[in-house]
């Protein structure tokens, strides 16, 4: 029995129990993971910045003008942002044309002003419009078929497609009739 006792003492003096936590390991893979996200942000912000050297040849927005003329229709919403037209994933960063944002779209006779809340407002002269549509999708924003309202305008010698997304999705088809009736106007009138 004595033996038995001695056995079971032994034993239970050899048990260590093990370290709980490696410290320098656990802050070592911290520290690393901190410094891959920080070099992922900083490359996604380089791309950024170059893709806006590339598209420096786009001349500044125009603004709109004091008299732009009576509302014909007011649109809130979400600007999603313009890509080159035709190519839904050649976003254009340039002058802030890919800062999504809240947005009001106001149609006049001359043309479509933006208001962007904390972004760069920008106007569309009539005659820079050339169509009206609805798509699914633009860089980074896809939906449902007919999901949102693309106006295709000219600046700079460059065809734009600019994404909104109206709060009530059932006046796009309004914008796109206004818009293209505006557009046919303006054609007859050139």
């Amino acid at each position: 029995m004595t033996s038995l006792t001695h056995i079971a003492a032994q034993l239970a003096a050899e048990k260590k129990s093990a370290e709980v936590t490696d410290w320098a390991a656990r802050i070592g893979w911290v520290v690393g993971l901190l410094l891959f996200i920080a070099l992922v942000y900083w490359l996604m912000r380089q791309g950024w910045k170059w893709r806006g050297a590339l598209q420096s040849g786009l001349p500044a927005l125009p603004a709109a003008p004091e008299r732009a003329g009576a509302a014909r229709q007011v649109m809130t919403g979400r600007y999603h942002g313009s890509t080159t037209a035709g190519q839904w994933l050649d976003r254009i960063v340039a002058h802030g044309l890919g800062v999504r944002s809240r947005a009001e779209l106001t149609l006049t006779d001359a043309g479509v002003e933006v208001v962007r809340p904390g972004a760069s407002d920008f106007f569309i002269p009539q005659a820079a419009l050339r169509e009206a549509r609805l798509d699914k999708g633009i860089a980074g924003k896809v939906l449902a078929e007919g999901g949102l309202l693309i106006v295709t305008w000219e600046h700079g010698g460059t065809l734009i497609d600019s994404g909104f997304r109206s709060d009530a999705a059932a006046e796009h088809g309004e914008w796109v009739t206004a818009l293209n009736h505006l557009i046919n106007t303006t054609e007859g009138a050139r």
